[in-house]
């Protein structure tokens, strides 16, 4: 190599700036892949299966998680080769939005635990409504004779 060329430390400091900003382009990414906070909070429908599932659709993380999952590797790429000065902060946001997706997501799997209960709740009110209307009409006939 010749002298003109960049030495070890320059290279590995551009590396690590590098890769810094893919973390943080990979953070922001996923930000900006999480559910806004009126998308579900906002509903529009005329029934409680709908707004369960509209709920459910929102509470989809997208591609958030797989921005994330790349944020955590280049950043653990970057804290094993020592790349960091400072990572506190980008530690402190991947946590950060870590706890975000999971939260979005057994969120989302309760909605869905609801979503399916809620039809056969319904159905079993219904049957319980209908055997109250026909012991009554039971009852009415009885006493009618």
């Amino acid at each position: 190599m010749s002298q003109a060329t960049l030495d070890d430390d320059d290279l590995f400091g551009e590396a690590a700036s590098e890769m810094r900003a893919d973390v943080e382009e990979s953070l922001a990414a996923a930000r900006d892949g999480l559910p806004a906070a009126d998308d579900i909070w906002e509903v529009d429908s005329e029934n409680t299966l709908g707004v369960l599932n509209g709920l459910r659709t929102a509470l989809d993380v997208g591609d958030a998680a797989e921005h994330l999952r790349d944020a955590k590797k280049w950043y653990t790429m970057g804290e094993r080769a020592d790349a960091f000065d400072d990572a506190d902060d980008l530690a402190e946001e991947i946590e950060a939005v870590e706890e975000l997706v999971t939260d979005i997501e057994e969120a989302r799997e309760q909605v869905g635990d609801l979503t399916s209960t809620v039809p056969q709740l319904r159905s079993a009110l219904e049957d319980a409504e209908d055997e109250a209307e026909a012991d009554s009409d039971a009852d009415a006939a009885e006493a009618e004779a």
